[in-house]
């Protein structure tokens, strides 16, 4: 199966498109999702998983990240052939604040607005572009809303905010956190990540919508995550306790991972220690 990897240069992509021995589409590769010229490779492509974004969350982006997230989406769409497989990268933040009604979110939860950013609706009219066009082009798609994906650090890129953890407690740089650090979320591991999208690819299925992250048994609080890693490599974390952060939102997230369990048969295989590991 010949496969493009969308922002495959990225801090998440060149870890997936590594997995699946697959090329880039990305500006550093001098393609671009809003070139007419450069989609018409697409087309040759058995499957194509859709990392690229524009991820800033101010007011003034707004216009980028319609333009990229969106109309980029519904762009590499148009261009693809039928038949052909399209995995689409969207984030657990469609549902806000909403989020925080469950212990363990599904995809049931309301993605109405409640102050979400720019991003996240510009996600969230990509995943209606998915809807729409793959079902007129006869394309098999998929959406993932992942909740924070963590990887190695890669060259040029910046990390999540586990990576960041990770680095700021090796180099004893200081860390600030919200609420002390209370906030709980779950994560997973890129290997993880990629596997889910191989498992879309091996399924009957023509279409699918999953919340993808650790779920319940890779969840942590911040500090829990920050603690684990000091242990990891016997350091003491050194955490900034006179700085404040806002409150994330949703203040708790954990996926609810039964649905894709159930139709593709996905469970992460690393657990937090053992990612936390690697990225050491």
């Amino acid at each position: 199966m010949k496969i493009l990897v969308t922002g495959g240069s990225g801090y998440l992509g060149v870890h997936v498109r590594r997995f699946f021995a697959a090329d880039d589409f990305s500006r550093r590769s001098n393609l671009n999702i809003l070139s007419e010229s450069d989609l018409e490779r697409v087309a040759a492509y058995d499957a194509v998983i859709h990392l690229a974004g524009y991820l800033d969350k101010s007011p003034d982006s707004a216009e980028l990240c319609f333009r990229t997230n969106a109309d980029g989406t519904a762009n590499i769409l148009r261009h693809m052939r039928p038949n052909s497989v399209f995995i689409y990268a969207s984030t657990k933040d469609v549902y806000g604040a909403h989020a925080d009604n469950y212990q363990d979110v599904p995809e049931e939860c309301s993605t109405a607005y409640c102050g979400q950013s720019p991003l996240e609706w510009s996600k969230l009219l990509g995943e209606r572009y998915v809807d729409y066009f793959a079902r007129r082009n006869n394309i098999r798609a998929c959406i993932f809303r992942l909740s924070t994906v963590y990887a190695r650090p890669s060259e040029d890129n910046d990390s999540g905010f586990v990576t960041h953890y990770v680095e700021s407690v090796k180099r004893g740089w200081p860390i600030k956190l919200p609420l002390l650090g209370q906030p709980v979320r779950d994560i997973l591991h890129v290997d993880d990540l990629s596997r889910a999208c191989k498992a879309f690819m091996e399924s009957s299925s023509e279409y699918g919508l999953y919340n993808l992250g650790g779920g319940r048994a890779n969840s942590a609080t911040l500090r829990g995550i920050i603690d684990t890693v000091g242990g990891l490599i016997q350091c003491q974390p050194v955490i900034d306790t006179e700085s404040t952060m806002p409150a994330p939102v949703p203040l708790n997230y954990v996926s609810d991972l039964a649905k894709v369990r159930d139709e593709l048969g996905w469970v992460p295989e690393i657990g937090i220690e053992q990612g936390l590991r690697s990225l050491v």
